[in-house]
Protein backbone atom coordinates (compact mmCIF):
# COMPACT_ATOMS: atom_id res chain seq x y z
CA UNK A 1 0.00 0.00 0.00
CA UNK A 2 2.86 2.41 0.86
CA UNK A 3 4.29 2.50 -2.90
CA UNK A 4 0.73 3.26 -4.33
CA UNK A 5 2.30 6.67 -5.30
CA UNK A 6 5.80 5.18 -5.96
CA UNK A 7 6.50 6.95 -10.26
CA UNK A 8 7.34 5.46 -13.00
CA UNK A 9 10.22 6.41 -15.13
CA UNK A 10 9.38 7.90 -18.71
CA UNK A 11 12.29 5.23 -19.62
CA UNK A 12 9.74 2.37 -19.20
CA UNK A 13 7.00 4.31 -21.09
CA UNK A 14 9.30 4.97 -23.97
CA UNK A 15 10.54 1.37 -24.40
CA UNK A 16 7.18 0.11 -24.17
CA UNK A 17 5.53 1.80 -26.61
CA UNK A 18 8.53 1.70 -29.31
CA UNK A 19 6.47 -0.38 -31.34
CA UNK A 20 3.75 1.90 -32.25
CA UNK A 21 4.82 3.79 -35.79
CA UNK A 22 5.64 7.75 -35.64
CA UNK A 23 3.40 8.45 -38.88
CA UNK A 24 1.64 11.92 -37.53
CA UNK A 25 3.05 15.25 -38.43
CA UNK A 26 1.72 18.56 -37.28
CA UNK A 27 -0.88 18.86 -39.57
CA UNK A 28 -2.10 14.91 -39.04
CA UNK A 29 -2.55 16.46 -35.41
CA UNK A 30 -4.64 19.41 -36.95
CA UNK A 31 -6.96 17.56 -38.90
CA UNK A 32 -7.09 15.00 -35.86
CA UNK A 33 -7.35 18.02 -32.99
CA UNK A 34 -10.33 19.83 -35.38
CA UNK A 35 -11.65 16.21 -36.26
CA UNK A 36 -12.49 15.81 -32.34
CA UNK A 37 -13.14 18.89 -31.35
CA UNK A 38 -15.85 20.44 -34.26
CA UNK A 39 -17.88 17.35 -34.12
CA UNK A 40 -21.32 16.91 -32.18
CA UNK A 41 -20.28 19.75 -29.98
CA UNK A 42 -20.44 22.18 -32.80
CA UNK A 43 -23.85 20.12 -34.31
CA UNK A 44 -25.87 19.51 -31.59
CA UNK A 45 -24.82 20.98 -27.98
CA UNK A 46 -25.01 24.79 -28.98
CA UNK A 47 -29.10 24.48 -29.85
CA UNK A 48 -29.42 22.05 -26.17
CA UNK A 49 -27.32 24.83 -24.31
CA UNK A 50 -28.88 28.07 -25.92
CA UNK A 51 -32.26 26.45 -24.84
CA UNK A 52 -31.33 25.34 -21.75
CA UNK A 53 -28.70 27.23 -19.77
CA UNK A 54 -27.74 30.35 -21.97
CA UNK A 55 -30.04 31.38 -24.55
CA UNK A 56 -27.94 33.33 -27.33
CA UNK A 57 -25.40 33.98 -25.08
CA UNK A 58 -24.57 30.15 -25.90
CA UNK A 59 -21.83 31.61 -28.34
CA UNK A 60 -20.38 33.68 -25.05
CA UNK A 61 -20.00 30.05 -23.13
CA UNK A 62 -18.44 28.28 -25.72
CA UNK A 63 -15.56 31.10 -26.33
CA UNK A 64 -15.22 30.59 -22.52
CA UNK A 65 -14.99 26.98 -22.92
CA UNK A 66 -12.52 27.31 -26.03
CA UNK A 67 -9.60 29.66 -24.10
CA UNK A 68 -10.00 27.70 -21.02
CA UNK A 69 -9.29 24.46 -22.74
CA UNK A 70 -6.87 26.74 -24.77
CA UNK A 71 -4.84 26.76 -21.78
CA UNK A 72 -5.10 23.77 -20.40
CA UNK A 73 -3.92 22.68 -23.68
CA UNK A 74 -0.72 24.36 -23.67
CA UNK A 75 0.04 22.61 -20.58
CA UNK A 76 -0.83 19.08 -22.63
CA UNK A 77 1.60 20.33 -25.13
CA UNK A 78 4.54 20.80 -22.36
CA UNK A 79 4.00 17.12 -20.78
CA UNK A 80 3.64 15.94 -24.80
CA UNK A 81 7.03 17.34 -25.29
CA UNK A 82 8.30 16.39 -22.39
CA UNK A 83 7.40 12.90 -22.19
CA UNK A 84 6.17 11.67 -25.46
CA UNK A 85 4.23 8.34 -24.52
CA UNK A 86 0.77 7.24 -25.15
CA UNK A 87 -2.01 6.91 -22.66
CA UNK A 88 -2.01 10.96 -21.96
CA UNK A 89 -3.35 12.21 -18.21
CA UNK A 90 -2.89 8.58 -17.35
CA UNK A 91 0.90 8.38 -18.24
CA UNK A 92 1.37 12.04 -17.27
CA UNK A 93 -0.16 11.61 -13.32
CA UNK A 94 1.74 8.01 -12.98
CA UNK A 95 4.92 10.04 -13.53
CA UNK A 96 4.30 13.27 -12.00
CA UNK A 97 2.25 12.23 -9.00
CA UNK A 98 2.39 8.61 -8.50
CA UNK A 99 0.38 5.33 -10.40
CA UNK A 100 -2.62 5.79 -8.08
CA UNK A 101 -3.45 9.19 -9.53
CA UNK A 102 -2.10 8.38 -12.52
CA UNK A 103 -4.42 5.17 -12.72
CA UNK A 104 -7.83 7.52 -11.56
CA UNK A 105 -7.27 9.59 -14.25
CA UNK A 106 -6.85 7.15 -16.78
CA UNK A 107 -9.70 4.98 -14.84
CA UNK A 108 -11.72 8.69 -15.52
CA UNK A 109 -11.13 9.38 -19.17
CA UNK A 110 -12.17 5.87 -19.82
CA UNK A 111 -15.49 6.60 -18.71
CA UNK A 112 -15.44 10.13 -21.02
CA UNK A 113 -13.74 8.42 -23.89
CA UNK A 114 -16.33 5.70 -24.03
CA UNK A 115 -19.02 7.69 -23.37
CA UNK A 116 -18.05 10.39 -25.64
CA UNK A 117 -17.96 7.90 -28.87
CA UNK A 118 -21.55 6.80 -28.02
CA UNK A 119 -23.01 10.71 -27.79
CA UNK A 120 -21.22 10.94 -31.01
CA UNK A 121 -22.42 7.88 -32.47
CA UNK A 122 -26.00 8.62 -31.18
CA UNK A 123 -25.66 12.38 -32.82
CA UNK A 124 -24.56 10.90 -36.05
CA UNK A 125 -27.85 8.89 -36.12
CA UNK A 126 -30.16 11.33 -34.94
CA UNK A 127 -28.62 13.40 -38.19
CA UNK A 128 -28.84 10.40 -40.45
CA UNK A 129 -32.31 8.83 -39.37
CA UNK A 130 -33.74 12.33 -39.70
CA UNK A 131 -32.17 13.63 -42.82
CA UNK A 132 -30.69 11.37 -45.05
CA UNK A 133 -33.33 8.09 -44.59
CA UNK A 134 -36.06 10.73 -44.11
CA UNK A 135 -35.24 12.17 -47.35
CA UNK A 136 -35.82 9.08 -48.95
CA UNK A 137 -39.45 7.90 -47.49
CA UNK A 138 -37.65 5.58 -44.87
CA UNK A 139 -38.12 5.87 -41.28
CA UNK A 140 -37.19 3.29 -39.03
CA UNK A 141 -39.08 1.43 -36.52
CA UNK A 142 -38.93 2.65 -32.74
CA UNK A 143 -37.38 -0.72 -32.29
CA UNK A 144 -34.65 -0.08 -34.76
CA UNK A 145 -34.29 3.97 -34.02
CA UNK A 146 -34.13 4.09 -29.99
CA UNK A 147 -32.88 2.39 -27.16
CA UNK A 148 -35.11 0.67 -24.29
CA UNK A 149 -34.44 3.97 -22.11
CA UNK A 150 -37.36 5.51 -24.86
CA UNK A 151 -39.30 2.66 -25.28
CA UNK A 152 -37.55 1.26 -28.33
CA UNK A 153 -35.02 -1.52 -29.09
CA UNK A 154 -31.63 -0.81 -30.33
CA UNK A 155 -30.49 2.52 -32.04
CA UNK A 156 -29.20 0.80 -35.04
CA UNK A 157 -27.36 3.65 -36.96
CA UNK A 158 -25.80 4.64 -33.94
CA UNK A 159 -24.21 0.77 -33.06
CA UNK A 160 -23.20 0.34 -36.49
CA UNK A 161 -21.42 3.70 -37.25
CA UNK A 162 -19.23 2.96 -34.21
CA UNK A 163 -18.52 -0.92 -35.62
CA UNK A 164 -17.47 1.17 -38.88
CA UNK A 165 -14.95 3.22 -37.01
CA UNK A 166 -13.76 0.60 -35.43
CA UNK A 167 -12.65 -1.15 -38.68
CA UNK A 168 -10.85 1.86 -39.61
CA UNK A 169 -8.76 2.42 -36.44
CA UNK A 170 -7.84 -1.25 -36.32
CA UNK A 171 -6.07 -0.88 -39.89
CA UNK A 172 -3.47 1.52 -37.96
CA UNK A 173 -2.95 5.44 -37.71
CA UNK A 174 -1.68 5.84 -41.47
CA UNK A 175 -5.35 4.61 -42.66
CA UNK A 176 -7.45 6.76 -39.85
CA UNK A 177 -4.88 10.05 -40.82
CA UNK A 178 -5.94 9.96 -44.27
CA UNK A 179 -9.26 9.88 -43.38
CA UNK A 180 -9.66 12.06 -40.91
CA UNK A 181 -7.49 14.37 -43.42
CA UNK A 182 -9.87 14.87 -46.14
CA UNK A 183 -13.32 14.83 -44.03
CA UNK A 184 -12.25 17.48 -41.98
CA UNK A 185 -11.09 19.63 -45.11
CA UNK A 186 -15.01 19.09 -46.39
CA UNK A 187 -16.60 19.73 -42.81
CA UNK A 188 -14.93 23.09 -41.94
CA UNK A 189 -16.10 23.92 -45.47
CA UNK A 190 -19.33 23.27 -45.06
CA UNK A 191 -19.78 24.88 -41.59
CA UNK A 192 -18.21 28.01 -42.80
CA UNK A 193 -21.00 27.91 -45.88
CA UNK A 194 -23.42 27.78 -43.32
CA UNK A 195 -22.42 30.61 -41.09
CA UNK A 196 -21.90 32.96 -44.37
CA UNK A 197 -25.31 31.99 -45.44
CA UNK A 198 -26.86 31.86 -42.34
CA UNK A 199 -25.50 35.66 -41.89
CA UNK A 200 -28.66 37.16 -44.44
CA UNK A 201 -31.29 35.63 -42.72
CA UNK A 202 -30.45 36.39 -39.00
CA UNK A 203 -33.11 38.65 -37.55
CA UNK A 204 -32.07 40.98 -34.67
CA UNK A 205 -34.87 40.30 -32.87
CA UNK A 206 -33.96 36.71 -31.57
CA UNK A 207 -30.46 38.41 -29.88
CA UNK A 208 -33.08 40.12 -27.47
CA UNK A 209 -32.43 38.98 -24.32
CA UNK A 210 -29.33 38.11 -25.61
CA UNK A 211 -28.54 36.86 -22.11
CA UNK A 212 -32.31 35.65 -20.66
CA UNK A 213 -33.31 36.38 -17.21
CA UNK A 214 -34.15 32.80 -16.62
CA UNK A 215 -30.55 31.56 -16.81
CA UNK A 216 -29.52 34.65 -14.21
CA UNK A 217 -28.07 32.56 -11.34
CA UNK A 218 -25.46 31.84 -8.94
CA UNK A 219 -22.43 33.09 -8.33
CA UNK A 220 -23.28 36.47 -9.57
CA UNK A 221 -26.04 36.05 -11.95
CA UNK A 222 -23.44 33.99 -14.23
CA UNK A 223 -24.81 30.41 -13.76
CA UNK A 224 -26.40 29.88 -17.05
CA UNK A 225 -23.92 30.38 -18.91
CA UNK A 226 -21.16 28.91 -16.67
CA UNK A 227 -23.13 25.58 -16.79
CA UNK A 228 -23.44 26.09 -20.48
CA UNK A 229 -19.42 26.58 -21.01
CA UNK A 230 -18.93 23.33 -18.36
CA UNK A 231 -21.40 21.38 -20.39
CA UNK A 232 -19.37 22.09 -23.98
CA UNK A 233 -16.38 21.09 -22.44
CA UNK A 234 -17.47 17.74 -23.74
CA UNK A 235 -16.36 18.91 -27.49
CA UNK A 236 -12.91 19.91 -25.85
CA UNK A 237 -11.77 16.50 -24.34
CA UNK A 238 -9.94 15.89 -27.72
CA UNK A 239 -7.18 17.90 -26.34
CA UNK A 240 -6.78 15.08 -24.24
CA UNK A 241 -6.88 12.58 -27.34
CA UNK A 242 -4.39 14.29 -29.24
CA UNK A 243 -1.84 14.10 -26.38
CA UNK A 244 -2.51 10.52 -26.30
CA UNK A 245 -1.28 10.34 -29.87
CA UNK A 246 2.14 11.59 -28.54
CA UNK A 247 4.14 8.05 -28.98
CA UNK A 248 2.96 8.19 -32.65
CA UNK A 249 4.01 11.79 -33.60
CA UNK A 250 7.30 11.86 -35.58
CA UNK A 251 7.99 14.92 -33.93
CA UNK A 252 6.11 15.97 -30.63
CA UNK A 253 8.61 18.77 -29.28
CA UNK A 254 7.44 21.34 -31.67
CA UNK A 255 4.20 19.77 -33.33
CA UNK A 256 1.98 18.38 -30.47
CA UNK A 257 1.77 22.70 -29.49
CA UNK A 258 0.83 23.45 -33.30
CA UNK A 259 -1.67 21.21 -33.37
CA UNK A 260 -3.16 21.90 -29.99
CA UNK A 261 -2.99 25.32 -30.42
CA UNK A 262 -4.44 25.65 -34.10
CA UNK A 263 -7.13 23.88 -32.80
CA UNK A 264 -7.89 25.77 -30.70
CA UNK A 265 -8.15 29.02 -33.10
CA UNK A 266 -10.10 27.10 -35.60
CA UNK A 267 -12.39 26.29 -32.63
CA UNK A 268 -12.84 29.48 -31.20
CA UNK A 269 -13.96 31.13 -34.95
CA UNK A 270 -16.15 28.11 -35.67
CA UNK A 271 -17.77 27.69 -33.05
CA UNK A 272 -18.58 31.37 -31.98
CA UNK A 273 -19.48 32.19 -35.61
CA UNK A 274 -21.95 29.23 -35.94
CA UNK A 275 -23.66 29.53 -32.57
CA UNK A 276 -24.46 33.12 -33.24
CA UNK A 277 -25.80 32.66 -36.61
CA UNK A 278 -28.00 29.22 -35.13
CA UNK A 279 -29.41 31.70 -32.66
CA UNK A 280 -29.91 34.68 -34.59
CA UNK A 281 -31.85 32.61 -37.77
CA UNK A 282 -34.02 30.58 -34.72
CA UNK A 283 -35.18 31.59 -31.44
CA UNK A 284 -33.48 30.14 -28.77
CA UNK A 285 -36.27 28.43 -27.53
CA UNK A 286 -37.06 26.60 -30.33
CA UNK A 287 -33.65 24.92 -29.99
CA UNK A 288 -33.39 21.97 -28.02
CA UNK A 289 -33.05 19.54 -30.50
CA UNK A 290 -30.59 17.03 -31.62
CA UNK A 291 -30.22 18.58 -35.19
CA UNK A 292 -30.29 22.22 -34.32
CA UNK A 293 -28.59 23.55 -37.78
CA UNK A 294 -31.09 21.25 -39.97
CA UNK A 295 -33.56 22.44 -37.86
CA UNK A 296 -32.52 26.30 -38.24
CA UNK A 297 -32.44 25.33 -42.13
CA UNK A 298 -35.94 24.23 -42.74
CA UNK A 299 -37.24 26.94 -40.26
CA UNK A 300 -36.44 29.69 -43.05
CA UNK A 301 -36.96 27.17 -46.22
CA UNK A 302 -33.38 26.50 -47.16
CA UNK A 303 -33.95 22.79 -48.09
CA UNK A 304 -31.07 22.39 -50.56
CA UNK A 305 -28.86 23.94 -47.59
CA UNK A 306 -30.56 21.47 -45.02
CA UNK A 307 -28.88 18.73 -47.28
CA UNK A 308 -25.73 20.58 -47.14
CA UNK A 309 -25.41 21.30 -43.53
CA UNK A 310 -26.38 17.42 -42.97
CA UNK A 311 -23.78 16.24 -45.10
CA UNK A 312 -21.30 18.05 -42.97
CA UNK A 313 -22.97 17.38 -39.33
CA UNK A 314 -21.83 13.53 -40.90
CA UNK A 315 -18.96 14.45 -42.18
CA UNK A 316 -17.91 16.38 -38.54
CA UNK A 317 -19.14 13.68 -36.62
CA UNK A 318 -17.62 11.01 -38.34
CA UNK A 319 -14.07 13.00 -37.60
CA UNK A 320 -14.84 13.06 -34.01
CA UNK A 321 -15.74 9.78 -33.45
CA UNK A 322 -12.93 8.53 -35.26
CA UNK A 323 -10.30 10.42 -32.65
CA UNK A 324 -12.09 9.71 -29.60
CA UNK A 325 -11.81 6.04 -30.42
CA UNK A 326 -8.16 6.11 -31.29
CA UNK A 327 -7.84 8.00 -28.16
CA UNK A 328 -9.95 6.09 -25.77
CA UNK A 329 -8.20 2.57 -27.67
CA UNK A 330 -4.62 4.31 -26.83
CA UNK A 331 -5.65 4.42 -23.22
CA UNK A 332 -7.20 1.55 -22.83
CA UNK A 333 -3.78 -0.03 -24.25
CA UNK A 334 -1.51 2.25 -22.16
CA UNK A 335 -3.33 0.43 -18.89
CA UNK A 336 -2.90 -2.87 -20.03
CA UNK A 337 0.80 -2.17 -20.64
CA UNK A 338 1.37 -0.95 -17.26
CA UNK A 339 -0.27 -4.09 -16.17
CA UNK A 340 -3.17 -2.19 -14.57
CA UNK A 341 -5.94 -3.68 -16.69
CA UNK A 342 -5.09 -7.19 -18.03
CA UNK A 343 -2.00 -7.73 -19.79
CA UNK A 344 -3.89 -8.42 -22.99
CA UNK A 345 -5.24 -5.22 -23.41
CA UNK A 346 -1.23 -3.76 -23.82
CA UNK A 347 -0.56 -5.95 -26.92
CA UNK A 348 0.37 -4.97 -30.40
CA UNK A 349 -0.90 -6.35 -33.55
CA UNK A 350 2.42 -7.53 -35.68
CA UNK A 351 -0.04 -6.63 -38.87
CA UNK A 352 -1.29 -2.87 -38.34
CA UNK A 353 1.01 -2.41 -34.98
CA UNK A 354 -2.02 -1.45 -33.54
CA UNK A 355 -3.39 -2.56 -29.62
CA UNK A 356 -5.75 -4.86 -31.35
CA UNK A 357 -7.36 -6.35 -27.89
CA UNK A 358 -7.91 -2.38 -27.04
CA UNK A 359 -9.79 -1.69 -29.87
CA UNK A 360 -12.14 -4.33 -29.43
CA UNK A 361 -13.01 -3.88 -25.86
CA UNK A 362 -13.37 0.27 -26.91
CA UNK A 363 -15.81 -0.99 -29.64
CA UNK A 364 -18.13 -3.53 -27.60
CA UNK A 365 -18.75 -1.03 -24.70
CA UNK A 366 -19.21 2.09 -27.08
CA UNK A 367 -21.65 0.00 -29.80
CA UNK A 368 -23.40 -1.03 -26.45
CA UNK A 369 -24.30 2.69 -24.97
CA UNK A 370 -24.79 4.16 -28.20
CA UNK A 371 -27.34 1.37 -29.08
CA UNK A 372 -28.88 1.90 -25.76
CA UNK A 373 -28.84 5.00 -24.39
CA UNK A 374 -30.31 8.19 -25.32
CA UNK A 375 -27.76 11.72 -26.21
CA UNK A 376 -29.44 13.70 -23.43
CA UNK A 377 -28.15 10.88 -20.80
CA UNK A 378 -24.38 10.53 -22.41
CA UNK A 379 -24.03 14.19 -22.17
CA UNK A 380 -24.91 14.47 -18.58
CA UNK A 381 -22.77 11.79 -17.85
CA UNK A 382 -19.61 13.48 -19.46
CA UNK A 383 -17.25 16.12 -18.62
CA UNK A 384 -16.29 15.75 -14.83
CA UNK A 385 -13.78 13.04 -15.66
CA UNK A 386 -12.49 15.61 -18.32
CA UNK A 387 -12.10 18.23 -15.97
CA UNK A 388 -10.83 16.59 -13.43
CA UNK A 389 -7.53 15.53 -15.90
CA UNK A 390 -7.35 19.15 -16.55
CA UNK A 391 -6.72 20.08 -13.18
CA UNK A 392 -4.39 17.92 -12.63
CA UNK A 393 -2.37 18.01 -15.90
CA UNK A 394 -2.36 22.10 -15.45
CA UNK A 395 -1.33 22.04 -11.76
CA UNK A 396 1.40 19.30 -12.51
CA UNK A 397 3.19 21.76 -14.84
CA UNK A 398 5.26 22.93 -11.44
CA UNK A 399 6.29 19.82 -10.09
CA UNK A 400 7.00 18.87 -13.98
CA UNK A 401 9.88 21.73 -14.60
CA UNK A 402 11.46 20.79 -11.00
CA UNK A 403 11.99 17.11 -12.16
CA UNK A 404 16.04 17.02 -13.09
CA UNK A 405 15.22 13.73 -14.70
CA UNK A 406 12.82 14.92 -17.28
CA UNK A 407 14.68 17.42 -20.12
CA UNK A 408 12.61 19.25 -22.02
CA UNK A 409 13.85 21.16 -25.37
CA UNK A 410 10.47 21.39 -26.62
CA UNK A 411 7.72 23.74 -26.06
CA UNK A 412 7.39 24.95 -22.32
CA UNK A 413 3.71 27.02 -21.67
CA UNK A 414 4.29 30.65 -21.14
CA UNK A 415 4.17 32.50 -17.98
CA UNK A 416 5.19 30.02 -15.69
CA UNK A 417 3.62 29.54 -12.50
CA UNK A 418 0.65 31.99 -13.21
CA UNK A 419 -1.09 30.21 -16.37
CA UNK A 420 -0.59 26.79 -15.10
CA UNK A 421 -2.28 27.69 -11.50
CA UNK A 422 -4.62 30.22 -13.61
CA UNK A 423 -5.58 26.75 -15.96
CA UNK A 424 -5.87 24.47 -12.86
CA UNK A 425 -8.36 26.58 -10.98
CA UNK A 426 -10.92 27.65 -13.62
CA UNK A 427 -11.24 24.11 -14.60
CA UNK A 428 -11.90 23.39 -10.63
CA UNK A 429 -14.49 26.19 -11.20
CA UNK A 430 -15.89 24.50 -14.21
CA UNK A 431 -15.98 21.08 -12.49
CA UNK A 432 -17.93 22.48 -9.49
CA UNK A 433 -20.54 24.31 -11.69
CA UNK A 434 -21.12 20.87 -13.72
CA UNK A 435 -25.08 19.40 -13.07
CA UNK A 436 -25.00 17.43 -10.02
CA UNK A 437 -25.99 14.32 -12.00
CA UNK A 438 -21.85 14.63 -13.96
CA UNK A 439 -20.28 14.68 -10.26
CA UNK A 440 -22.11 11.75 -9.08
CA UNK A 441 -21.54 9.61 -11.53
CA UNK A 442 -17.80 10.14 -12.22
CA UNK A 443 -17.91 9.79 -8.49
CA UNK A 444 -19.25 6.82 -8.20
CA UNK A 445 -17.05 5.36 -11.35
CA UNK A 446 -13.46 6.67 -9.39
CA UNK A 447 -14.62 4.87 -6.09
CA UNK A 448 -15.42 1.69 -8.48
CA UNK A 449 -11.80 2.47 -10.02
CA UNK A 450 -9.88 2.57 -6.55
CA UNK A 451 -11.47 -0.79 -5.91
CA UNK A 452 -10.44 -2.16 -9.06
CA UNK A 453 -6.82 -0.80 -8.22
CA UNK A 454 -6.74 -2.29 -5.31
CA UNK A 455 -7.99 -5.70 -5.52
CA UNK A 456 -6.24 -6.13 -9.35
CA UNK A 457 -4.18 -3.07 -10.46
CA UNK A 458 -2.13 -3.35 -7.02
CA UNK A 459 -1.46 -7.14 -7.32
CA UNK A 460 -0.36 -6.71 -11.34
CA UNK A 461 1.01 -3.76 -11.64
CA UNK A 462 4.76 -4.27 -13.71
CA UNK A 463 5.77 -1.13 -11.31
CA UNK A 464 5.11 -2.99 -8.27
CA UNK A 465 6.10 -6.28 -9.02
CA UNK A 466 9.72 -4.37 -10.14
CA UNK A 467 9.90 -2.67 -6.53
CA UNK A 468 8.72 -6.02 -4.84
CA UNK A 469 11.34 -8.33 -7.11
CA UNK A 470 14.28 -5.93 -6.38
CA UNK A 471 13.95 -5.77 -2.67
CA UNK A 472 13.93 -10.05 -2.90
Amino acid sequence: MKNVFKKESVGTYLKADSKLVKSLGARDLLALGIGAVIGTGIFILPGHEAALHAGPAVAIAFLIAALVSGVVGMAYAEFSSAMPVAGSAYSFGAVIYGEIVGWVLGWALILEYFLTVSAEAVGFASYFNNNILGAFGITLPKFLSAGPLEGGGINISATLIVLLIAVIISHGASLSKKVENVAVLIKVAIIVLFIIVGIFYIKTSNYVPFYPKEFHTSPFGLGGISTAAATVFFAFVGFDALAANSAETINPKKDMVKGILGTVIVAVILYVGFSLVLTGIVNYKKLNVDDPAAYALKAIHLNTWNKLITVGALVGIFTSLLTMFFGGSRLVYALGRDGLLPEKMGEVDEKFFVPKNAILVATVVQAFFAGMVPLTELTSLINAGTLLAFIFISFGIIPLRHRKDIPNTGFKMPWYPFLPVFAGLASMYFLFMLPAISKWSVGIWIAIGVVVYLTYGLKHSKLQNNTRNKKK
